[in-house]
């Protein structure tokens, strides 16, 4: 009766939402909870949502929380730029739908969306979660400036990019990657005689490079983004709106289901489920990110929800310094697959191997839409589902590994947004109880300058190159264009001769290799 009472005192059901959440499988919880500065919690929700300026570096506002509930929004010009949006996405998905754009009659039945990121990770986990078996479009996506990616997406267009429409989205307009990809796709339009400006959509700050592009171009549509709106927030976006729309998705549907959960998580209540979960992070990770964050949800749906939270926790809450500018090296690694599809895979480690983490279980009651087969006098495929969880949930906790349950009724478009929801919330509080902002991404805008100064040592290489005609090792090469960085700069030679845009005469030592301009 002890255990019952336990589980029963650990258990929070929301019938509202249609979600539980069960932390009776983390140790020392109670006592966590108890340290807990509540208020300071609640305060920093207040502040985010009245408008106030999270992101100092950029000063800029965090309002994704406007996007589901507009009436919340600081001003009535940001009620009403979130509310014409909506507006704007309602007829230009019907004009691709019914196949009148803009007076021409064009059939659609291909979607390509070009992002990287939040801009990409989003949209691709609420079409592969959401989309009906026979969608409005098929959707494919760009996410990365791997040539042998694109080629295999655009193998998959070929003799259809006339029927394709194309959505280019980057905040700044100037997002490498996502320039690549649209570079490259253009191209196959020009090969292919098409007009990509006829068939190209772009989401992108206003007066932006892409913004600008689009309009010199006369690109089918223009949507705006809001700098108030961080990448791995933007789902409820244009950024995620659009495409799932354009696949047949009820987008405001998700919507309610992530105002729903807000309006849950906004109470000031010790059962807040934000706040309960951030406690349970806190718990398992000793507040220091000690343990990493297994995912794992029970249904195949929900296969890139891992991939989709690893942005949002990690790039909101790995940060060096603390408010105070402390040094405090926070963050949680977070990783997942599906079940039972792990049982196969790293559940072994997770039962035998080190305690250097806590799981979290994605349990979906609702199996399918229709009745089930019996597979056995007494089983269905989707009982076997619920037993290799429970079993997992089971086996981990008798060898003292820590887990949390999430439970939703099933995987629709309101549950996603109960879901995503939940967690933004999540991240929110966790930041503030250890002190850290989670709206700001120092280490992104690094790497990204870093790659920028290497294409630059690139360039002027490939310079120094097409006017000297006799063949150089790297030494000498760093010598003449005055660079000490080695290393680099062979690795750079490397690639160029290896894809032959130079000669190299090898070495038995290679790092002895000579590189000329072909």
């Amino acid at each position: 009766m002890d255990a019952w009472q336990y589980f029963c005192d650990h258990h929070f059901t929301y019938r509202s939402v249609g979600l539980s959440l069960d932390v009776s499988k983390l140790a020392h919880f109670d006592e966590t909870s108890k340290k807990i500065d509540r208020e300071s919690v609640f305060k920093e929700m207040s502040f985010l949502e009245s408008g106030g300026i999270a992101n100092p570096d950029e000063n800029r506002m965090v309002g994704h929380y406007w996007l589901r509930n507009p009436a919340i929004a600081p001003t009535p010009e940001l009620k009403n730029a979130i509310t014409e949006v909506w507006d704007s996405i309602d007829r230009f998905v019907y004009a691709i739908h019914s196949g009148d754009i803009t007076g021409e009659t064009h059939a659609f039945k291909n979607l390509l969306c070009i992002g990287i990121g939040g801009s990409a990770l989003g949209p691709q986990l609420a079409c592969a979660a959401l989309s009906p078996q026979k969608p409005k479009l098929a959707v494919y996506f760009l996410d990365n400036t791997d040539p042998e990616g694109i080629d295999t997406v655009l193998a998959q267009l070929e003799g259809q990019l006339d029927a394709t429409l194309v959505i280019v989205t980057s905040k700044s307009g100037g997002t490498p990657e996502t320039r690549n990809g649209m570079l490259e796709v253009a191209h196959a339009y020009q090969n292919a005689g098409l007009s990509f400006a006829r068939h190209a959509v772009a989401i992108t700050c206003t007066d932006s490079k892409l913004d600008q592009q689009a309009r010199k171009e006369g690109w089918l549509k223009r949507f705006p983004m809001w700098d108030w709106v961080g990448g791995r927030t933007s789902i409820a976006s244009v950024v995620g709106l659009l495409p799932m729309a354009l696949c047949g998705i009820n987008y405001k549907t998700f919507l309610n289901g992530m105002r729903d959960m807000d309006s849950l998580t906004r109470r000031h209540e010790p059962n807040n489920p934000a706040l309960l979960l951030a406690t349970a992070w806190y718990t398992a990770t000793d507040g220091k990110g000690t343990k990493d964050m297994v995912i794992l949800p029970y249904k195949d749906r929900l296969s890139l929800f891992s991939r989709f939270l690893q942005q949002l926790i990690m790039e909101s809450l790995g940060k060096k310094l603390d408010r105070d500018n402390q040094p405090v090296y926070q963050g949680i690694t977070v990783y997942g697959n599906k079940g039972s599809t792990d049982q196969h895979a790293y559940v072994q480690q997770l039962r035998d191997g080190l305690s250097n983490f806590f799981v979290t279980f994605i349990e979906v009651l609702t199996d399918r839409d229709n009745e089930s087969v019996m597979i056995d006098d007494h089983t269905t495929t989707g009982d076997y589902l619920e037993g290799f969880f429970l079993g997992t949930r089971q086996a981990l906790h008798e060898a003292d590994r820590s887990s949390v349950t999430l439970t939703i009724d099933r995987i629709d478009t309101y549950h996603l947004g109960v879901l995503i929801a939940l967690y933004e919330r999540t991240v929110s509080f966790y930041a503030t109880m250890v002190h850290i902002n989670a709206y700001h991404q120092p280490g992104v805008e690094a790497g990204k300058k870093a790659a920028n100064t290497i294409l630059q040592l690139q360039a002027t290489a490939l310079e120094h190159l097409k006017s000297h005609p006799q063949p150089q090792t790297v030494l000498e090469i760093a010598a003449s264009i005055r660079t000490q960085d080695f290393e680099t700069l062979f690795k750079l030679l490397e690639h160029l001769s290896t894809n032959r845009r130079l000669q190299r005469t090898e070495a038995d030592d290679p790092h002895q290799n000579r590189y000329l301009w072909r």
